[in-house]
């Protein structure tokens, strides 16, 4: 039998876990998350950072690190020791970015690695930049590699988003500010808005950026709405459609900026509604436009309808792989700020099937590059599994959409359109039988009223 003290289990050997530090903000991508979709969070051409470091199938951009390293190298004052001193001395602060799971490398490995990453990823935004604005310093780069590629371009930009493939942004600035590549005038913030949203203008970034997938987090601006509890119903596109709901094209009011505002409040999906709709909820002409369309010319009666203004969402190939992380991302470390994963749950209850794409995409909601309604459908459905939503900006939105399609005469209106006026010849046929009914009841009358003349 055992005694009491063979019992006590050891705990001076355990660590505190990098997951408890304030500075970890860069994770390995949930297991249950990755079963979903594992190509989204592995890294195709490039490896940045120590999750990926030892994928063979990756190797082959070692020989560009390097050569971009040596070129880097060529035209600052400082040599490697003071830029490796740098990454030695924020050792500390580098290894609490990374959560307890990770394998970061030892001694001179650890310097080697983030040094060598961060100077290529610096190398790189420097030449996007100067391709972009022309400079004479950088004129070697209109024959680089990756530049004059735009395959390959675009697919390092996409992996350079991946939140597995991360380094601490803190690094990347310090080893920047210490270049000296002063001819820019250039924070790198902005070299990596430049790189990676195509914005020659100064974004403004409030919030700490922590690493790049971070950085795509906080280029979208965050509802303007109060959280309330996580969405358990709403109705889709196409039954609100039907009850005369109207989807509207949210349209920045800079116009100089259209392109950057639209991309940048994509989340601010708004529900606009007549004032006097709780006085008056039978009269709010949605259900009265369903059967006579020629009325939307008239403005005075549009302020009188339900909208719901959406701003646009492009989806291309790119766009599932920068959600899943940029999801993944909230799951980890923002679970009760997590308003990518509110918007994307959104969609996912609007977007049931190709129907329910089909009318953003006519209204210029959405900008499908996939070739289908259908494939559209799929991504969004498939985006929102595994999710746990603790909360959601757009419960007061659900709210008001759900009760719009459970008012009487909308929800009446919706139905006679979906069992009569589904499409032009069942709509026909219900307009010929209203005709032949009445002409049988007059039929009927017209003996009794001859009489009675």
């Amino acid at each position: 039998m055992l005694k009491p003290e063979e019992l006590i289990i050891d705990i001076t050997q355990i660590k505190e876990s990098a997951e408890w530090h304030p500075e970890c903000c860069i994770y390995k991508v949930p297991k249950r998350l990755r079963d979903v979709k594992k190509e989204a969070y592995t890294p195709k051409l490039i490896s940045i950072g120590p999750v990926h470091r030892d994928n063979d199938e990756l190797k082959d951009m070692q020989t560009l690190k390097l050569r971009y390293f040596k070129e880097f190298f060529s035209r600052t004052c400082k040599g490697q020791k003071e830029f490796a001193s740098i990454v030695e001395k924020n050792e500390d602060m580098i290894r609490n970015c990374y959560a307890a799971d990770i394998s970061l490398p030892e001694g001179e490995d650890f310097k080697k690695m983030f040094l060598l990453a961060s100077i290529f990823i610096i190398e790189l935004f420097l030449r996007t930049f100067s391709t972009r604005k022309d400079e004479s310093r950088f004129r070697i780069v209109h024959k680089d590699y990756i530049l004059s590629k735009p395959w390959l371009k675009d697919g390092i930009r996409q992996d350079l988003i991946l939140l597995e493939n991360q380094v601490p942004f803190f690094l990347l600035n310090d080893l920047y500010d210490q270049s000296l590549c002063t001819a820019i005038h250039k924070s790198f913030l902005t070299l990596a808005c430049n790189y990676f949203f195509l914005s020659d203008k100064e974004l403004s970034i409030e919030n700490e950026v922590k690493n790049f997938t971070d950085l795509h987090r906080y280029f979208y601006h965050p509802p303007n709405h109060e959280t309330g509890d996580p969405l358990d119903h709403l109705y889709s596109a196409t039954k609100l459609d039907m009850a005369g709901l109207i989807f509207q094209k949210w349209e920045p009011q800079n116009l100089e900026e259209k392109s950057l505002e639209e991309k940048r409040c994509l989340l601010d999906i708004k529900i606009h509604k007549w004032e006097h709709m709780e006085i008056c909820p039978c009269i709010n002409c949605s259900w009265l436009m369903l059967c006579l369309p020629c009325l939307e010319k008239f403005s005075c009666l549009e302020r009188m309808q339900t909208r719901l203004v959406v701003p646009q969402f492009v989806v291309d190939d790119g766009t599932e792989d920068l959600y899943r992380n940029l999801m993944a991302l909230e799951q980890c470390h923002y679970p009760s700020e997590a308003y990518i994963c509110n918007y994307i749950l959104l969609l996912d209850f609007l977007i049931n099937s190709k129907e329910d794409v089909e009318l953003p995409v006519d209204e210029r909601i959405f900008v499908n590059s996939l070739g289908s309604n259908e494939a559209v459908a799929n991504m969004v459905n498939k985006l929102g599994h595994e999710i746990v939503e603790t909360n959601s900006y757009y419960h007061a939105a659900a709210k008001d959409l759900n009760g719009h399609y459970k008012n009487c005469w909308n929800h009446n209106m919706a139905s006679l359109k979906t069992v009569y006026f589904r499409n032009i010849w069942r709509g026909t046929a219900t307009v010929v039988g209203v005709i032949v009914l009445l002409i049988t009841f007059l039929n009927f009358l017209r003996p009794f009223v001859l009489k009675n003349i």
